[in-house]
């Protein structure tokens, strides 16, 4: 799938009665391919142009998509409903500077809830990374507390935190009962030095942390209890932040910087059906190879 249509919304108000709209034309979660506000707060919603891909599409397919558009948005890479009333959002850090972006995630989410889904993935843009926890009327931007790229687990959630070779958790349980987001514990320590970027979404209780020098996919079924499973040996241009259920990574690429990866592309449906993390490296090795000196 390559085409992508855009649907814009004036405002909260309008995106209620768009979000209705799309719901009643059989767009599912599955089929909002982007989301961002324009400076001026205008709402962009990306969907698939042949309605047929609605519900063929894959979230790894999605991070693969290209946003069509030039100029300036900025970009959600993804909405969370949590237990109770919070709902956690990822994306550009100025998505603070047109003010409506706290109640647009809230009305996603609650066009999540009507659709029995918890979260919604979105395509890969480039910025610098923000992460934002809201409970009724209640923000906080963990980016201000350190912490982005935040992946829920039934548990609790894990983040990084910028210019660290750690991955920090936080367990619902000590959230609900103090409301605080101060009590992040790491829980493991990169062997391929600070984590640039974390994958999206958990799957079969795996978690690929993107590194400067590398790949380490960690289990984390047993959190805070986290061991690494895997690695592969990178230049740290490349991340993993997403997969198809045994399928394919869906690997973006940049620059890597202590604090992240800059200029971020893409994604690429990398490997076949089965492979493991040390085939992806295998194959980005082959897609990649050294330069002769």
């Amino acid at each position: 799938m390559s085409q992508v249509d855009i649907e814009r919304y004036t405002g909260p108000a309008p995106l209620i009665q768009g979000l209705s709209k799309l719901r009643k034309r059989g767009i599912t979660p599955r089929g909002l391919l982007f989301l961002a506000l324009a400076p001026d707060g205008t709402i962009h919603i990306g969907l698939p142009a042949d309605a047929d891909e609605v519900t063929k599409i894959k979230v790894g397919e999605k991070l693969a998509l290209v946003w069509p558009l030039e100029g300036r948005y900025f970009h959600y890479d993804s909405v969370h409903r949590l237990p109770g009333e919070f709902v956690l959002w990822n994306g550009d850090r100025r998505l603070k500077d047109p003010g409506d972006a706290p109640e647009v995630a809230q009305l996603v989410a609650s066009f999540l809830k009507g659709m029995s889904a918890k979260n919604v993935l979105f395509g890969c843009t480039p910025h610098q990374p923000g992460s934002w926890l809201c409970e009724g009327k209640n923000v906080v931007p963990l980016h201000e507390h350190g912490v982005c790229d935040v992946v829920p687990v039934a548990q609790g959630l894990f983040a990084r935190r910028v210019m660290d070779h750690r991955l920090f958790f936080l367990p619902f349980a000590e959230l609900a009962a103090t409301g605080r987001v101060d009590g992040w514990a790491p829980v493991f320590e990169s062997p391929l030095g600070n984590v640039l970027v974390l994958e999206r979404r958990v799957m079969g209780d795996r978690l690929v942390l993107s590194c400067e020098r590398g790949l380490v996919e960690v289990d984390v079924a047993q959190v805070p209890h986290v061991v690494e499973t895997a690695r592969a040996t990178t230049n740290g241009s490349m991340a993993v932040v997403g997969r198809i259920d045994g399928g394919s990574f869906a690997v973006t690429s940049g620059r890597p910087q202590p604090w992240g990866l800059d200029e971020m592309r893409p994604a690429l449906l990398v490997g076949s059906p089965g492979d493991t993390l040390s085939d992806l490296g295998l194959a980005l090795e082959r897609k990649n190879p050294p330069s002769e000196t």
